[in-house]
């Protein structure tokens, strides 16, 4: 969510005013993220969220903001896209696609609790759910074939070590998708990056989740285990912590019971989750945008999420 692209107060209330959303009175860039230009916009009806689209196209973009309108009238709390007269949902500003999207209340729980987890997990269950019969398909860009295509460019900037690392559980992960077992996996639209600042809380209550820009069709497993590990781990060291974890399951299954092959895959999904974020930060580090407001994540986080997932491997009971 940081800002690539500059947009003016002009530009940006021509936009709102087309979409009946009021008279912006502020307009203020968001800190935070590497993906989009984001703006929060205030008007006289209400608060707002611009998005402007810097790796995303026109052709991928319906997927994602279908998805948030579906969610959002199967009554998940997920912001809503705002349309023109026309009814698209899909804008132009700046030479960018762009969207707006009502801003959520609340705020995030970035050192979440037991009662957080819970929440998170039920949400989760419900969001798979609701998702069952949403018609439009995307694969997960940011999935297998974009970790193995990835990595040789971030391989030069690794040690002896993490190299060593990287490359045994690439061939871990080609391995483990091209069974049988993984194959028997549930799958269907999932958030993909649900991490503990997308997420929305007024005390204990979740209010809201947002940024779907990662979403893809991937197994229900894997977008669990990208939750487990920023929710239920201790973020200096990565290590799990069990409390939470049962917690965020149990929730998740008094919803939806994970099926045989969830169970035995889960260790193998926490460890692919894992290195998922350790490539794309990897990335983003050693080869960044040049954009204001930019602060990419450290990749040395996800790395020792990651050796703890393989040392420690995580079971249902956890």
């Amino acid at each position: 969510m940081a800002v690539f692209t500059p947009v003016s107060q002009d530009q940006a209330s021509q936009l709102l005013s087309d979409l009946g959303l009021g008279q912006l009175t502020q307009l203020r860039g968001i800190e935070g993220g590497i993906e989009n230009t984001n703006y929060f916009a205030s008007t006289d009806q209400g608060e707002y969220v611009l998005t402007l689209f810097e790796r995303l196209t026109h052709d991928q973009l319906p997927f994602y903001l279908y998805l948030m309108k579906h969610l959002a009238e199967q009554g998940i709390p997920v912001p809503k896209p705002a349309a023109n007269l026309d009814g698209d949902i899909l804008h132009a500003l700046c030479g960018k696609p762009a969207a707006v999207v009502n801003r959520l209340t609340g705020q995030s729980q970035l050192a979440p609790q037991i009662a957080h987890c819970a929440q998170m997990g039920s949400m989760l269950a419900r969001m798979h759910l609701a998702a069952r019969d949403y018609q439009r398909s995307q694969p997960n860009l940011r999935g297998l074939t974009w970790w193995n295509e990835t990595a040789p460019a971030i391989l030069a900037h690794m040690d002896e070590a993490q190299s060593s690392l990287l490359r045994s559980e690439l061939a871990y992960q080609n391995h483990m998708a091209q069974s049988a077992a993984y194959a028997a996996l549930p799958q269907g639209p999932v958030h993909a990056d649900l991490f503990r600042d997308n997420v929305m809380f007024e005390a204990e209550t979740l209010t809201g989740i947002f940024d779907f820009y990662f979403a893809g069709v991937d197994t229900w497993l894997f977008d669990l285990a990208v939750c487990l590990n920023d929710w239920c781990i201790d973020l200096p060291t990565g290590a799990h912590v069990a409390d939470r974890a049962r917690a965020l399951l149990a929730a998740y299954q008094s919803v939806r019971p994970l099926q045989m092959a969830e169970r035995a895959l889960l260790p193998a999904m926490l460890r692919a989750g894992a290195l998922r974020f350790w490539i794309s930060r990897l990335w983003d580090f050693h080869l960044p945008r040049n954009a204001a407001m930019l602060t990419p994540h450290d990749p040395t986080h996800f790395e020792r999420v990651l050796r703890e997932r393989v040392m420690h491997p995580m079971c249902l009971s956890d």
